[in-house]
């Protein structure tokens, strides 16, 4: 019995030992973790793994230092292994299992842990934006197909991203080892610090810039200006030998500014947006140079990194940061911004339905500056890795994109490509402006492209053979406006074809003879539509916008004329409501005019109810809706001239 005892007392002793000598272990991984020594603490706590060891808290750094050095495959391992003890776990552990099995080719078990995730987070729009395109590996299918790609011949066997093309040599950043002692290693990742390189275009021989611009610390994503003056470039917090750091002694990144001065790059200052406190991050120019997009987690931010924009002022100064807004930005990470003269831009994000990692998303830039019509490029560029740092010419459709897919030669390789087929199908929608009575070519008329919400899209003037052209998008709906002195506006609808080519729209205008008097109706004189409401409604309809426009047109062309707006309605609700309703609906179509620029004294109106129907439809009689539509109206009539 003694002996029993003795051995129990020996294997209690052995274990306690045993368990505080992996807690010493796992202590001493979480300070390299929290030192963002990442690859060290992978180390570490798989060691204490291997010998039996358990924890939730483990587990996710161990996930989490796979998958912030994107190695899917030992992320979705130890996330796999959190989730086997615990699924009550804050919804970012959901999101990034399931982007690390779907990137380790698990998509049905992916999709699973996305469908927990968007029941159990109702409120992340990452979850909404899956529920909202369950078909998304459909379209992700439809959007490919449409590049060659290839291998760029500039990479190394470290990591190698983020081109920028110049003056026909393409830029870039590399953690390659060129060879010199004081190159010094960053834990995160245990590769060299990155510094911006350089080769000609469709060359493989590559030379690192030796100037002002490379440190000992992080430098990449160089832009330049068109003139080649000015240079925006990321790098560490880092400047003329002083480390910034935040509140946790931590050196972030920041967005910096060269000029070019006899020759050599000089004046690097960060940005005055910038902070010690928060990151900002891969610099975009827009086309004409006035605006400047980044990435940053700066206050403001709606998940782990956004894309902002800020103008650039004449002077040189900034202006204030703007979050490009939640139809973009998710609760993930939006990064890499570029943009084209087409309207477009292209980003990387985790947080839009993709095939795991980052993927290269692009979308419309609307002309009130949020973003729309989002789609994945498809699996060319897309793999179930991070594919990032896309840039393309639009006219040559080359470019570069950066991924670390399966088969590069370092960690992150840079890819050459030609896009063969537009992800957006264009037509050109062109026609002649002509006399309607003589057929005789009108040049100098203005032609204006509406969409589909009424919005203008796009203004041009017929040329001297009375031509006109705008590009398209395919299966969309059009309106286009023709205007010309001495003529009757005229608007057409169509629907362009789902093909690529040509459509063609030429659109005859009528002499106006109408000699406009006081007392006259304005818009029986000029051949426009009474402008009509819905039932029970005083809002302006699109449709209806488009005829306000014409009655704004004309008077503008006839600067002291006055007319008085009389708005009636059908019969049906009281004779009280429908006076009310009507005289809402005038006040309406008044303010729209006062909006677009015509002097309040020049506007009247009122409303007259159901006291003028234009037919039979009084109380009690039976009539049809359009019947009815024929009294919900407005007119107007001429005061002065």
């Amino acid at each position: 019995m003694k002996n029993y005892i003795l051995l129990c007392l020996t294997i209690i002793i052995v274990f306690s030992f045993d368990s505080y000598s992996q807690q010493s272990k796992v202590n001493s991984g979480d300070k390299k973790y929290d030192h963002y020594a990442y690859i060290d603490a992978i180390k570490t706590y798989e060691r204490v793994a291997e010998k039996g060891y358990k924890s939730e808290d483990m587990f996710k750094k161990l996930g989490n230092s796979y998958y912030f050095n994107s190695e899917f495959e030992g992320a979705a391992k130890w996330y796999g292994e959190l989730f086997a003890m615990n699924t009550n776990v804050e919804s970012e552990y959901y999101y990034r299992y399931a982007q690390s099995l779907k990137s380790t080719g698990q998509i049905d078990k992916a999709n699973k842990i996305l469908d927990e995730f968007d029941s159990k987070f109702k409120n992340d729009s990452r979850g909404k934006l899956y529920a909202g395109n369950l078909n998304y590996l459909d379209q992700i299918k439809e959007n490919s197909g449409r590049y060659t790609i290839e291998n760029a011949g500039i990479n190394s066997k470290y990591s190698d991203y983020g081109t920028f093309v110049h003056d026909n040599k393409v830029y870039f950043a590399s953690a390659r080892d060129t060879g010199n002692f004081s190159q010094r290693k960053h834990k995160w990742t245990n590769e060299y610090f990155t510094n911006i390189y350089m080769a000609d275009v469709d060359s493989v021989k590559v030379s690192k810039i030796k100037n002002a611009l490379n440190t000992k610390f992080h430098e990449s994503s160089p832009v330049f200006t068109k003139d080649g003056k000015t240079i925006y470039f990321t790098r560490n917090n880092y400047l003329t030998g002083k480390k910034g750091k935040d509140v946790n002694k931590t050196t972030l990144i920041k967005i910096y500014k060269a000029t070019l001065e006899n020759g050599k790059w000089a004046n690097v200052t960060p940005l005055s947006f910038d902070s010690d406190n928060y990151s900002t991050a891969h610099p975009a120019l827009s086309p004409d140079e006035k605006t400047l997009y980044f990435a940053s987690d700066m206050p403001g931010t709606l998940g782990q990194s956004d894309i902002f924009k800020v103008a650039i002022n004449s002077n040189g100064d900034f202006g204030t940061p703007e979050n490009l807004g939640n139809s973009i930005n998710t609760e993930g990470k939006e990064t890499f911004p570029y943009v084209t003269n087409e309207n477009e831009i292209y980003f990387a994000s985790d947080g839009h339905p993709g095939l795991g990692g980052l993927d290269v998303f692009v979308g419309e830039i609307a002309k009130d500056g949020t973003i729309r019509n989002i789609q994945n490029l498809g699996n060319d560029v897309n793999s179930p890795k991070d594919d990032f740092a896309y840039v393309i010419d639009p006219v040559s459709r080359k470019g570069y994109f950066s991924s670390n897919k399966d088969g590069g030669q370092g960690s992150d390789d840079i890819y050459k490509f030609l896009e063969t087929k537009r992800l957006r199908c264009i037509q050109e929608l062109s026609g002649l402006i002509t006399d309607a009575e003589t057929g005789a070519i009108l040049p100098g008329a203005k032609v204006t492209l509406f969409n589909n919400q009424m919005e203008a899209e796009g203004t041009t003037i017929a040329d001297d053979k009375g031509s006109y052209s705008f590009p398209v998008e395919c299966g969309k709906t059009y309106n286009v406006r023709a205007e010309k002195t001495d003529y009757t506006t005229r608007e057409v609808s169509i629907t362009i074809e789902k093909t690529t080519g040509k459509t063609t729209l030429s659109i005859a205008l009528e002499k106006s003879t109408c000699k406009v008097t006081v007392g006259d109706d304005l818009g029986k004189c000029f051949g426009i539509k009474m402008i009509y409401f819905d039932l029970d409604k005083y809002n302006i309809r699109p449709e209806a916008a488009l005829d306000l426009e014409k009655i704004l047109a004309t008077l503008n062309d006839y600067p002291t004329m006055k007319i008085d707006i009389r708005s009636h309605t059908d019969s049906r609700a009281t004779f009280k409501y429908n006076e009310v309703l009507s005289n809402n609906r005038a006040k309406s179509t008044i303010s729209w005019l006062i909006k677009n620029g015509i002097a309040p004294n020049r506007l009247t109106g009122r409303g007259y109810g159901e006291t003028e129907l234009v037919n039979k439809c009084a109380d009690g009689v039976p009539c049809t809706e359009e019947e009815h539509q024929q009294n919900r109206r407005s007119e107007f009539i001429i005061t002065a001239l």
